[in-house]
C-alpha cells in the first residue's frame, strides 16, 4: 500500500512541475508586442518606416465584443512585417496601455520617418472632438470621453512634433457610442478628423455615420485595405481604392472618408529594385514641418 501511494504523490509533484512554467508564461505573456525583425519575405526592416496597430475587442460596456478588430490588427501587422516595417501591435490596450505604446511610438520617430498608426475598436465624438476608447473607461458622461479617452487631435499633433516626415492614420471606430444612453446629449459616429501637411486620413465612415458590424472574418474596411495594398501603388490611391470597394461592397451603406494633405508620393513598400520608399529626395527628409 505504502509503493503505490508514493508513486502517485511522485507523480503528481513531477505534474505540477510540468504544468506550472506553462501557465506562468500564458499569464505573464505581454498585450505589447514590438517587433523589430527582418522580413522573410520582402523587404528588410527599414527603420524609418513605423507602424503602430492598436486593436481594441473586449470593452465592457458594449452589448457583445468587437471580435474582427483584434483580427484586423493581427492581419495588419503581418501585413506591414512582411513589407519591412517596423511594427508595434497592442490588442484590448487599458489607456495606460495606449499611451505607453504612443509614447514607444514616438521614440522612434524621426526626422524623415514614415509612420502610419491604426486604430480599431470605439470612437466617441465630444465637442467636436474625437476620441479613441481605451478598453478599461470607465464613461458616464461626455467629461469622461475626455478624460479617460485617447484624442485623435492630440495623437496627430504629437506624431507632427516628433518629427515624423510622413503620417498616415487608419481610424476603423465609426460605431453606434455604447455609452450615448448615459449622455444627455447625442453623438453619433465620429466629428470629421482634420489633418495638416503631409498627412493622410483614412476613416471607417463619413462624419456622423455608423459602421454595421457585418458577421465576416474581418471588417468591411480591413477586408478592403489588405486587398489595395500594391507594391506599384501610391498610398493615397491605397485609401482611395479601399474607400470606392468598400462603398461597393456595401452597396453605398459605408462610405470610408479620406482626408490628404500629402505633398509627395508615398508608396509603403520599397521596390525590389532598392528605390526609395518615397519619391522626395534625400534634402526633403530631413525637413521638420
Amino acid at each position: 500500500m505504502t509503493v503505490p501511494r508514493m508513486l502517485v504523490g511522485i507523480a503528481f509533484l513531477l505534474g505540477l512541475l510540468s504544468t506550472g512554467p506553462d501557465r506562468t508564461t500564458r499569464l505573464e505573456t505581454p498585450r505589447t508586442m514590438s517587433a523589430p525583425i527582418w522580413s522573410d519575405v520582402s523587404a528588410p526592416l527599414d527603420t524609418h518606416r513605423l507602424a503602430l496597430v492598436i486593436g481594441n475587442s473586449t470593452y465592457p460596456d458594449a452589448d457583445s465584443p468587437l471580435s474582427q478588430m483584434t483580427r484586423d490588427a493581427e492581419a495588419l501587422t503581418n501585413a506591414f512585417r512582411k513589407g519591412g516595417f517596423l511594427v508595434d501591435t497592442i490588442d484590448n490596450a487599458t489607456r495606460p496601455d495606449m499611451i505607453r505604446a504612443i509614447d514607444h511610438f514616438r521614440a522612434r520617430v524621426r526626422l524623415d520617418s514614415i509612420v502610419l498608426v491604426y486604430f480599431g475598436g470605439y470612437g466617441v465624438q465630444s465637442d467636436g472632438r474625437n476620441y479613441l476608447i481605451p478598453v478599461d473607461a470607465k464613461i458616464w458622461s461626455e467629461e469622461d470621453v475626455r478624460r479617460q479617452g485617447v484624442s485623435i487631435d492630440l495623437l496627430l499633433s504629437q506624431l507632427k512634433t516628433s518629427g515624423a516626415r510622413v503620417r498616415l492614420v487608419v481610424i476603423d471606430a465609426s460605431r453606434r457610442n455604447p455609452y450615448e444612453r448615459r449622455f444627455r446629449t447625442y453623438s453619433h459616429g465620429l466629428a470629421p478628423i482634420h489633418t495638416s501637411e503631409n498627412a493622410l486620413i483614412l476613416s471607417s465612415a463619413a462624419p456622423d455615420q455608423v459602421v454595421e458590424d457585418a458577421n465576416e472574418l474581418h471588417s468591411q474596411l480591413m477586408t478592403a485595405l489588405l486587398a489595395q495594398m500594391d507594391p506599384s501603388k501610391g498610398i493615397e490611391e491605397v485609401f482611395n481604392n479601399t474607400r470606392n470597394a468598400v462603398m461597393t461592397a456595401t452597396q453605398g451603406q459605408q462610405i470610408p472618408a479620406v482626408s490628404s494633405m500629402l505633398t509627395e508620393s508615398v508608396n509603403l513598400w520599397p521596390e525590389r529594385s532598392g528605390a526609395p520608399v518615397s519619391s522626395v529626395g534625400s534634402a526633403a527628409s530631413g525637413r521638420r514641418e
